[in-house]
């Protein structure tokens, strides 16, 4: 429910805070007092598209907070929690708009984009009147109108999830189609290099060992004759070779040498065990280049077999394992892709026939509810003194969807024997006000916690016509809130609270006010609406007696 609506700065509003009640809520006053600037502050706040012209000349800003009480488990808890928004039992948007049109919008002092706060607001306020292109006029939306009237969640539910599970099947059948037909196509392809890898066998890691083995063994080549001369150097006929003549020439006159020798002879003792040592690892290294001369030739011959092999598929050498087990996959889809095609028709065909079940049973749900709504809106539009008048709810074979196979759409004929077509087309102002509104007494039955706005939904009606109006609006309003702006004193009347819009001028300054009325204002405003300007005797009489029968 609606509970304080504040304007600041916004056209004619200067500065005003209005805090509505639940159950009928009237908005009266002359035409061009401010009554659609009220409507555009509203709309503003809740980021409804509107004109852009919205902030008071001079201001810096405009800006309009709406604060609603929501009752537990109100549909907008559902959208604020989706989008991360804090809330309990009071919800509060607020908007403002600079003179350059820049605007910004928050929900509980949190920022939030207008999209979001369309979101919001479609689960709080419904506009209602003669160019309600929202709502109950948008032929669109009458299918779930009717399935909100119907109240067959279950079956609109079922329908859905029907349509899901055979959307998806479908997708994965095409996909699938694909894939097989792709590789049909490269099937020759396919099994050449599929017989050509596993030929080759290319192991992880092969490319980088074969490269290092060949680059030592070319450099093997280049460098073995140095190594084998510096061997001889080292060995036997070389430094080993007078170490050893030299230690048995210095050990032969060493006794004669009165201890001159041990110290040399200790050294050369210790250059000898070096040079043992400095010869094995050459000797080693010898035996490491030492290889066939056949094996350059294969390790060449097998590292550029692979390498062309990448190559040729465009994968790095050490991807070529994972690029023979992709293409093996795709050969295997070739030879058992009929079959797994097969099965995923016959899924396909199983989930296309329930949801024609799913669906045939939402049309019958449909046509009962249709029926129900015919007859409930009969009973609505007589005493809106539409007796005469055939409202029918047409339901038709549409193309498949999510929500069914139905084309929903409200028609009426206004005389018998007139032809039937859409309410906004066949309908006259005054009448079309009243099929709104029996519509919406119909379909509002299982709808909580939502205000609804009808902007002088009673215009081209009057006398008893007006009254049936009004009452059907408080009929409405029942544990609810509406919000009439309207011209009828008829509809005022039975208002449980009266607001009046006026317009002032003082200063050079013109500013719109809106007042609650009760007692003697309320009767002089409702013998206005009566009599006009001049307000007699007889009309405030008048006014006195409406507000009594209300």
């Amino acid at each position: 429910m609606l509970s304080t609506l504040s304007i600041r700065d916004m056209l004619l509003i200067e500065r005003l805070e209005l805090a509505f009640q639940p159950g009928l809520n009237a908005l009266t006053g002359e035409t061009g007092a401010g009554k659609s600037i009220l409507l555009d502050s509203l709309g503003f706040v809740l980021g409804w598209r509107g004109r852009a012209d919205l902030v008071r000349e001079g201001a810096q800003a405009g800006e309009v907070v709406a604060e609603f009480d929501l009752a537990a488990g109100h549909p907008a808890f559902a959208v604020l929690d989706e989008a991360g928004i804090p809330a309990e039992g009071e919800l509060i948007l607020r908007r403002t708009v600079a003179p350059d049109g820049r605007k910004q919008a928050y929900v509980n002092d949190r920022r939030c984009s207008a999209e979001m706060l369309r979101q919001i607001s479609d689960t709080l306020v419904e506009l209602h009147g003669q160019h309600d292109d929202r709502g109950l006029l948008n032929a669109r939306g009458h299918r779930a109108l009717l399935d909100t009237f119907s109240g067959a969640e279950a079956e609109l539910g079922a329908v859905r999830g029907a349509w899901e599970a055979m959307a998806s099947l479908k997708k994965v059948l095409a996909r699938r189609r694909d894939e097989v037909e792709r590789a049909a196509r490269d099937r020759d392809f396919l099994i050449h290099s599929v017989a050509e890898l596993d030929d080759l066998a290319p192991e992880p890691g092969e490319d980088g060992t074969l490269d290092a083995r060949r680059r030592l063994m070319q450099a093997g080549q280049r460098i073995r004759e140095d190594i084998a001369k510096a061997a001889a150097a080292l060995g036997a006929d070389g430094a080993d070779g007078l170490i050893g003549d030299a230690q048995r020439w210095l050990q032969g006159v060493a006794g004669q040498a009165e201890g001159r020798l041990e110290a040399p002879l200790e050294a050369l003792a210790r250059g000898a065990e070096d040079l043992a040592q400095a010869l094995r690892g050459v000797e080693d290294c010898l035996d490491a280049l030492d290889f066939d001369p056949g094996e350059l030739e294969r390790v060449e011959e097998r590292l550029f077999a692979i390498r062309a092999l990448a190559r040729k598929h465009g994968v790095a050498p050490d991807d070529l394992g994972d690029f023979a087990a992709r293409i093996r996959a795709d050969l295997e889809a070739v030879e058992g892709g009929a079959e797994g095609v097969k099965k995923l028709e016959a899924e396909v065909a199983a989930a296309e026939a329930a949801y024609g079940k799913a669906a045939a049973a939402m049309s019958a749900v449909r046509g009962t509810a249709a029926a129900r709504l015919d007859a409930a809106m009969a009973a609505e539009l007589a005493p809106l003194k539409l007796e005469r008048a055939v409202f029918r709810t047409e339901v038709e074979t549409a193309e498949a969807g999510p929500d069914g196979t139905d084309l929903v759409r409200f028609t009426v004929a206004t005389n018998p024997g007139a032809p039937a077509g859409p309410l906004d087309r066949i309908a006259s102002g005054g009448e079309l006000s009243r099929f709104l509104l029996a519509l919406k007494v119909c379909l509002t039955a299982r709808q909580e916690g939502l205000s609804m706005i009808f902007d002088e939904i009673d215009r081209g009606v009057g006398g008893a016509t007006a009254d049936a109006v009004g009452r059907r609006l408080a009929r409405l309003a029942e544990g609810g809130q509406i919000l009439v702006v309207t011209h009828s004193p008829q509809v005022a009347a039975l208002a449980g609270h009266h607001w009046v819009v006026e317009k002032s001028s003082a200063g050079g300054k013109t500013v719109t006010q809106v007042s609650p009325l009760n007692g003697a204002a309320r009767t002089a405003e409702i013998a206005r609406m009566l009599a006009g300007e001049r307000i007699t005797d007889e009309a405030r009489a008048a006014a006195e007696v409406l507000l009594k029968a209300g």
